[in-house]
């Protein structure tokens, strides 16, 4: 058999490489987050083990890549432009602020939103069906109603609730907008205290102090990521502190009904999947985690001057010790 040239066989090795099977080949995701915390952290974890899973791995057959914004809108914005001009086959944005600055910049990568509360009102979507266009993604969404029998639950006497939040932040001020709605057909009113940077949360919680009976926070990025400081106000002042994420609840706020942001995570990964199987993500809809977990930390209600029930204690999926 005659030998071919070192040149035809290259020519055939690249040509057999053209006509691999996409699977095979590599593909490339890259990930953006506002900031980092648990909770947040927990998604872009929980995403790249359901990407694992699905048969798409770092190192193998994934180029993975990651870069958080520090809180900052305009950092934010400059990794959406450097992650588009790498034209990843699929780009996860985590968090409102961080989805908004890549959908901003591209209608052509596909893009996965995940733990943003209200994609229609922060205008990633035009609604919650298939959008048509090359965004899809995962929401935190939750019932303001189930929050607040919640804080009942924690203190029943409540009537002048307190939330600390970014008034540039559009998850939160979605959260504000239900609770205004909410909360005087249940007999309370709600006081605002805004914390425009993470350093501010301190003094807005601080502000609060003599003027309410709870403070709730919600998945603000901002307050999330001082949560420190807003807790040593609940315990300074005796204010009871309930959370909208469990991460809270382990870092110092009473109890929480919330989203596993790990599962959240999983479930963003999976879809991140399909996308990278062939699907465009005009054609998913956006989907809501409906896994709801109570998380109750006694040690953080005694510190902060409230005594649970055992029965509400022992209700709980998790307890934090």
């Amino acid at each position: 058999m005659k030998q071919l040239p070192w040149m035809t066989l290259g020519a055939l090795t690249l040509a057999f490489a053209a006509i691999a099977p996409a699977s095979a080949q590599e593909k490339s995701v890259a990930v953006t987050a506002i900031v980092e915390h648990p909770a947040l952290d927990a998604v872009r974890d929980g995403a790249k083990d359901a990407l694992k899973a699905a048969g798409f791995e770092e190192g193998k057959n994934l180029k993975w890549q990651y870069q958080s914004a520090q809180g900052n809108t305009g950092t934010a914005a400059q990794i959406a432009r450097k992650f588009i001009g790498d034209k990843p086959d699929v780009i996860i944005a985590i968090a409102t602020p961080s989805a908004q600055a890549v959908v901003a910049a591209t209608k052509n990568v596909p893009v996965v939103f995940s733990a943003v509360t209200d994609p229609v009102a922060a205008k990633l979507v035009p609604s919650w069906d298939a959008s048509g266009t090359n965004v899809t993604g995962v929401s935190d969404l939750l019932a303001m109603d189930k929050q607040v029998e919640l804080i009942k639950k924690v203190v029943p006497d409540a009537k002048r609730l307190g939330i600390v939040y970014n008034p540039g932040e559009a998850n939160s001020v979605v959260v504000v907008k239900e609770l205004k709605e909410l909360l005087p057909k249940m007999g309370m009113t709600l006081v605002e205290a805004s914390a425009p940077r993470s350093v501010d949360v301190g003094s807005a919680g601080r502000s609060l102090v003599g003027k309410v009976d709870a403070i709730y926070n919600s998945t603000d990025n901002n307050v999330v990521s001082a949560y420190e400081s807003l807790v040593k106000v609940a315990q300074e002042a005796k204010i009871p502190l309930i959370a909208a994420d469990s991460d809270s609840v382990k870092r110092g706020a009473i109890a929480s009904l919330g989203v596993n942001y790990r599962d959240l995570g999983e479930q963003t990964g999976r879809m991140v999947a399909r996308i990278l199987k062939g699907e465009k993500p005009g054609d998913i809809k956006p989907e809501v985690s409906t896994k709801l977990e109570l998380f109750v930390n006694p040690g953080a209600a005694e510190k902060q001057g409230v005594k649970l029930s055992d029965e509400f204690i022992k209700s709980a999926t998790t307890i934090v010790k």
